[in-house]
């Protein structure tokens, strides 16, 4: 028995009953804003999914350390929430996991190799964590609740948005890490760069003996510690701000 090809609005679950028969109009709704909003912040995949935490704690000694794991990552969801976006009509429910693996996988492979060619250095210094980007859970999750579901530009958007909220908490840390363990901001960017950006490599503290515990594991469940407290702070007097806003609003209407 063959294989039904499904159209792009159908989705299928994994037992073949309809679970999503999006129509045109429903599809072409697409809130820009609340997609870069969930991915840099509401969303964020590790402030607020808590996933990819093992390479986050690892690369993060440096900032450019981050930064380029951050990239190689932001490549990879935003080419495989395209290409799974364009091929959802062909991949039936039953493969599709195997479908997007292969996928993923693929497009890491290419980083690898992009990286070993062009930014050897950093190449070395990430190591194992570039091939591991393939078990990134929040890669294949996406892949899954939202690129499958939705067209080509607001799937590749949605990649941008969660790669660019995964960088920024990657560099955040390692930033955070650096300056307290080493004293400096941005060391060896060149080497992802390249010469021209040494400019960004900073001395913050001359003669810094150094803190080693931030530059050890530990420094980096801390200072992960640190910025969840903060997220989570920030997010409450924001809601207590807005709740206090509407309360003004409903108080002033009432008035008149």
């Amino acid at each position: 028995m063959g294989l039904r090809s499904f159209a792009p609005n159908e989705f299928l679950n994994a037992s073949g009953g309809l679970a999503l028969n999006m129509s045109k109009t429903e599809e072409q709704k697409t809130d820009w804003p609340r997609l870069a909003r969930d991915g840099v912040w509401d969303n964020n995949v590790v402030l607020a999914q808590s996933l990819a935490l093992c390479p986050l704690l690892a690369v993060t000694g440096t900032a450019t350390n981050g930064l380029g794991l951050g990239l190689a990552t932001t490549f990879v969801l935003v080419l495989s929430g395209l290409l799974v976006s364009l091929l959802r009509g062909i991949i039936t429910p039953q493969v599709r996991i195997p479908v997007f693996v292969l996928i993923i996988a693929t497009l890491v492979t290419l980083v690898d190799l992009g990286m070993n060619a062009w930014m050897h250095d950093l190449h070395k210094v990430l190591g194992l964590f570039i091939p591991l980007i393939v078990t990134n859970c929040a890669i294949l999750g996406r892949a899954e609740s939202f690129a499958f579901r939705h067209r080509v530009l607001p799937a590749a958007f949605d990649g941008l948005m969660m790669g660019v909220g995964f960088t920024l908490v990657l560099v955040a840390l390692g930033a955070v890490r650096e300056v307290i363990g080493s004293g400096t901001l941005f060391a060896n960017a060149s080497m992802l760069l390249g010469d021209a950006w040494h400019f960004l490599e900073l001395t913050l503290i001359a003669d810094y003996r150094g803190f080693l515990l931030m530059i050890l594991p530990p420094g980096g469940f801390i200072a992960l510690g640190v910025l969840l407290a903060g997220q989570r702070l920030l997010n409450r007097r924001l809601a207590q701000r807005k709740a206090a806003r509407e309360q003004a609003v409903e108080g002033a209407a009432a008035g008149a």
